[in-house]
């Protein structure tokens, strides 16, 4: 039976934190803007980590999730570099910037519940 917080687990935490920090303080792409790192996945080997980001004032069009993934992609391996200073292991994993849908989904689901949840005499008002 395998471990309930596997080695590959806990690194995606310590990743996500601390890429979550040198988005916001180190880099300076005007494409990324203001991202957040909601989720990391790295594999048992620890060889890639896939980084779900999602940004706090949201998208206006798919164009601007392309632009701000290739600033991210293009950010990596200084990303890379900065997580091997902080982050003591032997081999660093490659990153691969992924958008996470999963905020949007959750408000457009809280906006249907709303909308089902409401009453026929508000309609009328």
């Amino acid at each position: 039976m395998a471990r309930e917080f596997s080695r590959a687990n806990r690194f995606g935490e310590v990743v996500m934190r601390e890429l979550a920090l040198m988005l916001q303080r180190e880099v300076s792409d005007p494409r990324i803007g203001m991202v957040t790192v909601s989720h990391v996945d790295v594999t048992a080997d620890l060889k890639y980590a896939k980084v779900f980001v999602t940004r706090f004032n949201g998208f206006e069009s798919e164009q601007d999730i392309k632009e701000c993934l290739q600033g991210l992609n293009s950010a990596s391996g200084y990303l890379r570099r900065g997580l091997a200073g902080r982050v003591k292991l032997r081999n660093m994993p490659e990153l691969k910037f992924v958008y996470d849908e999963s905020l949007e989904h959750g408000f457009h689901m809280d906006e249907l519940i709303a909308r089902a949840n409401k009453s026929p005499e508000d309609d009328e008002s």
